[in-house]
């Protein structure tokens, strides 16, 4: 089958032409986070013909992801399968003719610039804004456009970034919002039709950006309340990066940290632990060592422990995510009782 035939109805929409989806076919991307956003975003890339897809994500595929994370259902769940091998398998069946590559692994600063060096275009799907900025310096350093997505209760928002020809993110905000002062998906819930609206704008712009159509002066902050129907394009002033350490100095700060010991996850009363040092875990001999403190199972990606009222996930690199707490001293020490480390 001739590869235009599967997209012509795609390659006929104008802006996009066959021109641009040969262009689509050729181009490289990277999508960072596979949950809510990440899942409909890979599937509506895959469908475009996109070349190649790479996806990072640190976490597990859970009962209360199926509600609005569409690419998933109850076998994932029952399998324990990690968000980003769940996802490859599918789309692999959507479209086997896109590369699909599956990261199981944290994004902070000690692994984004080999995530984001290869491809054409960055896609944030993730729920957290230190992992954001993080992104956001990386791709001015490396000058990979990106786009920045988010969506909480019925509102959602994307913004896409050039470097150097558009705002960024800290030009947008300046600086980590402080804790607490965001809604999340925890306090405030999350509707399914924001995600899959939003992940569908962020893809449309994803598409513009590869086509190269996209026109870095009519760059907005676009925002939609699916509940309201509240829609609005709002533009950010290029004042701001006169400003911004990122867009007039060239400062990289958040690569310059050390990569993040602790996270609380949004919305799981979950804490994921990043030790030091990676590692490469033989899951046999760990699941013996463990087997007095609860109920073990393991698969060839992660190994689970329930030790009530905690349940300990721990992935091959020695990564985990301690649910039953949000606290990260409690969460520090049922690993380091768990794990040793």
């Amino acid at each position: 089958m001739d590869n235009l035939d599967r997209y012509s109805r795609q390659a006929q929409f104008a802006p996009i032409g066959r021109e641009g989806q040969q262009r689509i076919l050729a181009s490289r991307a990277v999508l960072i986070g596979a949950g809510a956003l990440g899942s409909v975003a890979a599937d509506l890339l895959v469908r475009a013909g996109l070349g190649f897809l790479r996806i990072v994500d640190r976490d597990f595929v859970e009962l209360s992801n199926l509600q609005r994370q569409s690419l998933y259902d109850e076998d994932d769940v029952a399998r324990n399968l990690p968000k980003a091998i769940a996802a490859q398998t599918k789309l692999q069946r959507i479209n086997s003719a896109v590369q699909v590559e599956a990261v199981v692994d944290d994004v902070n600063p000690s692994t984004v610039e080999d995530y984001i060096q290869d491809v054409d275009i960055v896609l944030d799907a993730l729920d957290n804004f230190e992992t954001r900025f993080v992104i956001n310096d990386a791709c001015a350093k490396h000058s990979k456009p990106w786009i920045y997505s988010a969506a909480v209760g019925s509102y959602g928002l994307v913004m896409p970034v050039l470097p150097g020809r558009s705002p960024c993110l800290r030009c947008l905000l300046g600086s980590l919002p402080a804790p607490g002062t965001s809604p999340t998906c925890d306090t405030a819930g999350v509707l399914a039709s924001i995600t899959h609206i939003i992940a569908a704008i962020q893809t449309a712009e994803a598409l513009k950006l590869l086509c190269g159509v996209a026109d870095p002066a009519d760059i907005r902050l676009i925002t939609y309340d699916v509940w309201s129907h509240f829609f609005r394009r709002i533009e950010i002033g290029r004042d701001a990066m006169t400003a911004c350490p990122v867009c007039a100095e060239g400062r990289f700060e958040y690569l310059r940290g050390s990569p993040l010991r602790t996270v609380t996850l949004c919305g799981r009363n979950a804490v994921q632990i990043i030790p030091a040092v990676k590692g490469d875990l033989d899951f046999e001999t760990v699941s013996k060592s463990i087997a007095a403190f609860g109920t073990v199972q393991f698969n060839d990606f992660l190994l689970k422990c329930l030790s009530p009222p905690y349940e300990l996930t721990l992935f091959k690199d020695g990564r985990a995510i301690v649910k039953g707490t949000e606290e990260a001293s409690m969460a520090r020490a049922v690993y380091s009782k768990m794990v040793g480390a």
